[in-house]
């Protein structure tokens, strides 16, 4: 039979990083193209005896149905630590519980955008989120980073030209690829663009609290007078990525639409994660295992900035990102990176190619991503020599 797939997916890719991560069944493959947490960040003792505890007195309630908005303890506990760790706290906003981050930047396309709708985004971008919103039939309209954050001017000469812009997607801290976070003087200039055109900010936050160097910078959400931010964050790169437990904040009236949008796409978001998180944060020092993380990811990145230093050519320009799991190199000369990316994988070496995160999928890019929340010392070593010695030979 030939199936005739929808308009919507017809056209949509997989993401480039899962299709490598097929690749990484091959144990003497060093991937530097992971984007997840170490799994030594995973608290596991904790959870396991929160686990036994839940099974042991509240099985009947974990496994049933639960609220579409989230377990009413875990929303609570998230909006005290919204407001006490992020100044997020205004009348007008409700927070809810998601299926991991992803959700609530799709659910967020899905209630604001119709086909055709532009969602305004950071070049390069996170894959998972122009996906969501490609597969909404939103159109994704890209606008490059500088270093202090998202290009301004740039960005309002496509605001003036887009009159069908409903979304700016930014990840303003700790940026998935480019690893950098804008100022606070660049937050509050794109702040003012986007109420003055009228276009909602989704603000995703997922590393935010895993600033290992530097100072915090307010986000978004947090000087919004106007009702126009919508901030998703996750607890998967703090506790557990695989518990797929996330949360957005948003006004009231938008969020509504949102839930209405949840209750189709799964009901509700698993109770006993959702229970697991809650007993977590509220009975264990939340803070205090956070610090861990970001000692362990000092460390690494650290390691990889150092063999970077040591092993890669002064051509290759890259990052150095004061928090977060990702660092992001520029080939010279505008350089395309897949036959560098394909070579790097010839020589077991696995990096994402830059055009994955590109809003116009058919572009080229000069640059690739590398993490390093993953890889052992050994490997992060090993494997930046390896593709130290490879651009060595290609530029």
């Amino acid at each position: 039979m030939e199936y005739k797939i929808s308009d919507k997916l017809a056209a949509l890719k997989p993401s480039a990083i899962r299709e490598i991560f097929k690749s990484l069944t091959d144990p003497t493959i060093i991937s530097f193209a992971a984007g997840n947490p170490n799994p030594l960040s995973f608290p596991v003792e904790a959870l396991s005896r929160i686990s036994a505890d839940i099974f042991a007195n509240q099985a009947s309630f974990a496994l049933q149905y639960g609220m579409t908005e989230g377990y009413t303890p875990l929303r609570q506990a998230v909006s005290e630590r919204l407001r006490d760790r992020f100044g997020i706290s205004r009348s007008f906003d409700t927070t809810v519980i998601t299926t991991g981050g992803q959700q609530g930047i799709e659910l967020t396309c899905k209630a604001l955008c119709n086909e055709g709708d532009a969602v305004i985004c950071e070049n390069p971008s996170f894959i998972g989120a122009l996906n969501a919103f490609r597969s909404n039939g939103a159109r994704t309209v890209g606008v490059p980073l500088n270093d202090d954050g998202i290009d301004v001017e740039k960005l309002e000469a496509v605001l003036k030209i887009e009159k069908r812009a409903k979304i700016l997607y930014l990840i303003p801290t700790f940026h998935n690829p480019a690893g950098i976070t804008s100022t606070l003087e660049n937050r509050q200039k794109v702040y003012a663009l986007a109420k003055q055109y009228g276009v909602v900010i989704l603000e995703d936050n997922p590393y935010g609290e895993l600033r290992f160097a530097g100072v915090d910078v307010p986000t978004y959400k947090s000087f919004d007078e106007d009702g126009i931010v919508v901030y998703c964050s996750s607890f998967s790169k703090i506790l557990s990525s695989g518990m797929r437990v996330g949360f957005v904040c948003g006004p009231e009236a938008l969020v509504s639409k949102m839930i209405v949008a949840k209750q189709v796409e799964d009901v509700h978001t698993n109770l006993f994660f959702q229970m697991l998180c809650h007993r977590y944060i509220t009975e264990y020092d939340l803070d205090a295992h956070i610090a861990g993380i970001r000692d362990l990811y000092r460390a690494k990145c650290n390691r990889m900035l150092t063999a970077l230093d040591r092993e890669i050519p002064s051509c290759i320009k890259y990052t150095r990102p004061e928090g977060g799991l990702f660092l992001w190199c520029t080939l010279p000369d505008g350089k395309d990176s897949a036959p560098f990316v394909k070579a790097a994988l010839a020589q077991k070496v696995a990096v994402v190619p830059g055009s994955a995160f590109n809003c116009d999928e058919n572009a080229p890019s000069d640059s690739f991503r590398l993490n390093y929340s993953m890889p052992s010392d050994d490997d992060i070593d090993r494997g930046v020599a390896i593709l130290g010695k490879l651009a060595k030979e290609m530029f």
